[in-house]
């Protein structure tokens, strides 16, 4: 006991300092956070921006009930997807008109495979992460399924090796740069490139890092990619996706779903149907103005913010847990999955327990939320935008007291989320 006080005490002193030197500490403000809370969930879920709620009321009472159907065009309802793709694109380095928001990440990811395998039609092979979340690996195989392809589920360490021996036959690769239950942070380079040196095309789910750290999709020559607005991006729950198509491949781009608004001429409603030129030709449907207006609003928190010092104090924030987790949890039979490594550590720590989801369940009852993957893996996800050091004190500490307190069930249901 004595000694989890003193270390206590010693952390509490070097997160002061760590607080007290923080540049960022000034964008909490930019979010609007319930008081007493230390909200380490924003990697499922971003908390409010304060942007929000005076943006949707002028959507609701003005652009809608005041400008009716001419808000189309009066209020750029109708440009809104390409308009936040591109305030998308900026935060994942892509130049003007390859970005697009405004369909579900499934919806994005189905067009972005079936499309990528389009590009490359008389190759077999389309390659995933076994370990990639649910969803991903559920869309890999119907495109498969749909384009006569044949699934291989490769770990992103094998995948240079794999490409080695079988790349001539690889269509697309479809990988995440963050691994959603441990952290982990591959090398989107490194992958990207072994892809091209393959023949194949490189697909990113950018869901766990779009906002939490510097993405250069341009640079690093990836050829298409899509990520939620409802993390890091903090656009509401169900916020619009997006989707990056690189430029050099808009002319071939032959999307599965060719709905109205991607039609080169969308109010001629034409019998056939004509792709629109570039990115605007994966618009599918009629877009959810007031979800895509509220992220638009959203995204208005990183004004000014540059991702270098974002990823800076993340690596700061998650590195400062990671202590905090050998000293106070480790002793009571935590283990970090996450790198120790910043360079291969995302925007989140994982640690393991034997009852991760009654200690998580318990954490939310004392104003910590952060959540869990079955079995064993409890998840803190940090965002520099609002997270402070103090606040990954606490949750150690609380987790600490409650684990050597045994206040929690360990057995507790496990039907839907724990918070």
């Amino acid at each position: 006991m004595t000694t989890a006080l003193s270390a206590t005490a010693a952390l509490r002193e070097r997160a002061a300092q760590l607080d007290s030197d923080d540049a960022l500490a000034g964008l909490r403000a930019r979010f609007l956070l319930p008081p007493d809370v230390v909200y380490l969930d924003g990697n499922s879920l971003g908390p409010l921006p304060a942007a929000v709620p005076a943006a949707l009321d002028d959507v609701v009472r003005r652009q809608w009930a005041t400008g009716l159907i001419g808000s189309w065009n009066a209020a750029g309802w109708w440009e809104a997807p390409l308009r936040v793709g591109d305030a998308i694109g900026r935060l994942i380095g892509a130049e003007p008109g390859q970005t697009l928001a405004g369909d579900s990440t499934s919806v994005q990811l189905f067009t972005a495979l079936d499309a990528a395998a389009a590009l490359r039609p008389d190759r077999p092979l389309l390659v995933t992460d076994p370990g990639h979340f649910p969803t991903d690996r559920y869309l890999a195989e119907a495109v498969a399924r749909r384009r006569d392809l044949e699934v291989r589920h490769v770990p992103p360490a094998d995948l240079p090796r794999f490409l080695a021996a079988e790349g001539e036959r690889v269509a697309v690769v479809s990988y995440s740069p963050v691994d959603f239950r441990t952290g982990e942070l591959y090398d989107m380079r490194a992958t990207t490139r072994a892809a091209h040196d393959a023949g194949a095309l490189a697909l990113w789910d950018l869901c766990h890092a779009a906002g939490a750290l510097p993405l250069d999709v341009d640079a690093l020559g990836v050829d298409l990619a899509v990520g939620c607005g409802y993390k890091f991006l903090s656009g509401g729950p169900g916020a619009p996706a997006f989707l990056y198509v690189a430029r050099r491949h808009h002319a071939a781009l032959d999307t599965p779903l060719p709905g109205w608004t991607g039609h080169a001429d969308p109010f001629g409603l034409s019998r056939t149907y004509t792709p629109a030129p570039g990115i605007a030709r994966a618009r599918i449907g009629t877009p959810p103005i007031l979800s895509l207006l509220a992220l638009e609003a959203a995204l208005t928190a990183f004004d000014g913010v540059d991702l270098a010092q974002v990823r800076a104090k993340s690596l700061s924030l998650t590195g400062f847990f990671l202590r905090c987790a050998d000293e106070l949890l480790a002793p009571l039979g935590f283990s970090s999955v996450t790198p120790a490594d910043p360079g291969r550590r995302g925007s989140q720590v994982t640690l393991r327990h034997a009852h991760a989801r009654g200690l998580a369940v318990a954490l939310a009852e004392r104003g910590v939320i952060a959540d869990m993957r079955a079995p064993d893996l409890l998840r803190f996800g940090v965002n520099a935008l609002f997270t402070s050091h103090r606040d990954m004190l606490t949750a150690a500490s609380r987790l600490h007291d409650l684990t050597r307190e045994a206040a929690y069930d360990p057995a507790p249901p496990t039907e839907g989320p724990v918070t």
